[in-house]
């Protein structure tokens, strides 16, 4: 069973920069891809970004293109979202997902998450 653990959310100002970690438990983490979804209230959780096993390939929705980077250090079993350029509409519950395969956006394609850390950027 893996486990996800989620941290560095908090409160920001419009225009700063956060940076979540994830850390996985298990020895295939650096078999796996890595994405990071986010939920805001009253909405479905979205697609943020993915990454493959080895870091090479990287994938984001248009939203967050040039302003978030998703990274991964498979020695440390963790990956990273770097959350420049804030904007209140970030604003959103943070999760990180393990799956099989690379560049796939819906919630359904992993299949381990983590339980969440809230973001919330103040304009």
């Amino acid at each position: 069973q893996v486990q996800l653990v989620e941290s560095g959310g908090g409160l920001v100002q419009a225009g700063g920069s956060l940076r979540l970690s994830c850390a996985a438990s298990g020895r295939i983490f650096s078999t796996r891809a890595m994405a990071w979804f986010r939920q805001a209230p009253g909405k479905e959780r979205e697609f943020v970004a993915t990454i493959d096993w080895s870091g090479a390939d990287t994938y984001y929705a248009d939203s967050v293109k040039g302003r978030f980077t998703i990274s991964r250090l498979n020695s440390k079993n963790t990956v990273y979202l770097q959350m420049n350029s804030l904007k209140p509409v970030d604003t959103a519950v943070y999760y990180c997902a393990q799956g099989r395969l690379a560049r796939l956006t819906g919630t359904s394609d992993y299949d381990s998450w983590g339980q969440g850390t809230q973001v919330t950027v103040s304009s």
